[in-house]
């Protein structure tokens, strides 16, 4: 079992996730974009991930979720967060930077985007 960042993290990057993971296992990209065909989003590495699931409680959009509870609309989210071991040199662990955490409207707008009913 490990973690995964599903796309409601996608053009949010919080980043708070990666100050609190013990193992630096958060990343992304280093365009910052969809680059290589990833999207501008952080991912968690599988193969780095201890599944301490730290990082879970901390994101504000509510995004990661342990791979056997992803919910269905996100299952692609559980292969694209494993397909950056392949190309791991181009993913880097973020600096955050500082910024206001979404409101509920927020998260909520951007669940729907996603067509998320949680």
């Amino acid at each position: 079992m490990t973690w995964v960042i599903t796309r409601l993290c996608r053009d949010c990057v919080d980043m708070a996730c990666v100050e609190v993971c013990p193992v630096d296992c958060i990343v992304q990209h280093k365009e910052k974009g969809a680059a290589e065909g990833f999207e501008n989003q952080l991912y968690i590495d599988p193969e780095e991930c201890i599944n301490c699931g730290v990082c879970e409680p901390e994101c504000p959009w509510e995004a990661i979720f342990e791979d056997e509870q992803v919910p269905d609309v996100f299952t692609e989210d559980i292969a694209e967060n494993a397909r950056i071991v392949e190309v791991r040199d181009d993913f880097v662990v973020p600096e955050r930077e500082d910024q206001d955490p979404p409101t509920p409207e927020q998260i909520a707008a951007n669940k729907e985007k996603w067509g998320y009913d949680a």
